[in-house]
């Protein structure tokens, strides 16, 4: 049996979820990407192909308040600033798009502080 490189397994897993989850004008898409170092999440309208919001551990907004916190506390800033910016542009549904990782540890705690925040998935 073949050995799957975890690379290609997330993109798999990410091609499956694309195939079900679509942003629209009513209700945008919400994607996480994440890095060793970083998370990234986007409010996307598929239907226009732009992306309307944008929050990271990158952003100046949250930059001071990071700093020595570990990964899953910097992902929890993270969504509840990106829930913030979406409601203040009239943004308050959502599809959730994990970007094919698994739904835990960093992925979860964004998508619950976004939650948390009064962004509805």
């Amino acid at each position: 049996m073949a050995k799957v490189e975890p690379k290609a397994a997330r993109r798999r897993r990410h091609t499956r979820i694309r195939a079900k989850v679509e942003g629209t004008t009513s209700r945008p898409r919400l994607c996480v990407s994440r890095s060793l170092k970083h998370i990234y999440a986007q409010v996307i309208d598929d239907s226009q192909g732009h992306t309307l919001i944008s929050a990271s551990t990158l952003d100046p907004e949250i930059k001071n308040e990071i700093a020595g916190k570990a990964k899953t506390a910097k992902s929890e800033l993270v969504g509840s600033l990106v829930a913030k910016r979406a409601l203040s542009k009239g943004i308050n549904q959502v599809v959730f798009d994990r970007g094919g990782c698994k739904y835990h540890g960093r992925v979860k705690a964004l998508a619950e502080a976004a939650r948390q925040e009064g962004l509805k998935f």
